[in-house]
């Protein structure tokens, strides 16, 4: 496997200056936004999609690092009641999956989105409990109605341009655990599958082991994102796991993001890796950082240097011991 780096944490540097700061850590791949809730800073989709001589250039520029792009990442609210964000995300999204299949980029990444909870809301509906029986009526109407058609017609999109769809499993979103994943894969096809991150696991109480075997076995991660999560006790006593209080508030907080290793041990990493490598997960790992308590650069470097003591990148030995 390949470490690599989601992109949006350098937004402030040059694409140039992007590429050699990935280069000079000794990662092998960026993920990169193109919009949404990520933005553009590396990618203008418009520009790209227009000339060739620009993806030509684009390419090159990665390529002579030693880079490869392991995804363009769009992740909006496509189905989001608020018609003109729908419409962005939307957009964005298509154009995404069009630049991937003409530059050879094999992962499109987003969110599976939320609905309002009726035809003529104004705001996403989340259900997280099936009673009082309302909420089971508004989850069934959402994924009938909305989320199913939805990606139905957005995995043949994929499939037309030889590109998948990783969905993140991120709360507030109604594909967010390894059920609803496989739920909506079985609805729509194989081109969507998971950018799985152990972060949004962790909290939800999912092993992110038990998560890779699951969706490993259906062939089902797409992508995979690297991100830790601590989790306080005597604040989830306080504020349940379902805290509503702003990231910021570190010391009040039940969980919060962190580098990889701050939140696990780099022995429970070590099993993720392992884990992937078993079941049939041979891609990049890609480094995402929203620590609240630590710098962009000591996040970032603490991350690439415990993953660097984990990963394995070379292919097994023939068991030349049997």
């Amino acid at each position: 496997m390949k470490l690599g780096v989601f992109t949006v944490l350098f937004s402030d540097k040059s694409f140039e200056e992007m590429l050699d700061h990935v280069q000079q850590a000794g990662l092998k791949a960026v993920e990169i936004g193109t919009g949404g809730y990520p933005g553009n800073a590396h990618c203008n989709l418009d520009e790209l999609l227009e000339s060739e001589e620009k993806r030509k250039e684009y390419l090159d520029k990665v390529h002579a690092r030693g880079l490869t792009i392991s995804a363009f990442s769009c992740h909006g609210n496509p189905i989001s009641p608020d018609e003109q964000f729908a419409k962005d995300s939307h957009d964005t999204f298509v154009k995404t999956v069009k630049l991937a299949g003409l530059m050879n980029v094999p992962v499109v990444n987003t969110f599976s989105g939320t609905p309002g909870g009726h035809e003529g809301d104004t705001t996403p509906n989340w259900p997280v409990t099936p009673w009082p029986n309302e909420y089971s009526d508004v989850l069934e109407w959402q994924w009938n109605v909305k989320l199913v058609p939805y990606w139905k017609e957005q995995a043949q999109l994929a499939e037309q341009h030889d590109v998948k769809i990783g969905l993140e499993l991120h709360a507030g979103f109604l594909v967010h655990t390894p059920y609803t994943m496989l739920k909506l894969r079985e609805a729509t096809g194989p081109a969507i599958g998971a950018n799985l991150d152990p972060s949004h696991l962790w909290w939800q109480g999912i092993d992110p082991v038990a998560a890779i075997k699951i969706l490993g076995r259906e062939g089902a991660i797409h992508h995979f994102h690297a991100k830790d999560t601590y989790i306080d006790q005597d604040n989830v006593n306080m504020y349940g796991l379902t805290d509503m209080q702003p990231y910021g508030n570190v010391k009040t907080r039940a969980w919060s993001f962190r580098s990889v290793g701050y939140g696990h041990s780099v022995q429970e990493w070590s099993n993720i890796v392992s884990a992937l490598r078993t079941f049939d997960y041979d891609y990049v790992i890609s480094i995402e950082h929203e620590d609240p308590i630590m710098s962009i650069s000591e996040g970032f470097s603490q991350a690439v240097k415990n993953l660097k003591a984990i990963n394995i990148e070379e292919q097994p030995a023939e068991m030349w011991w049997v």
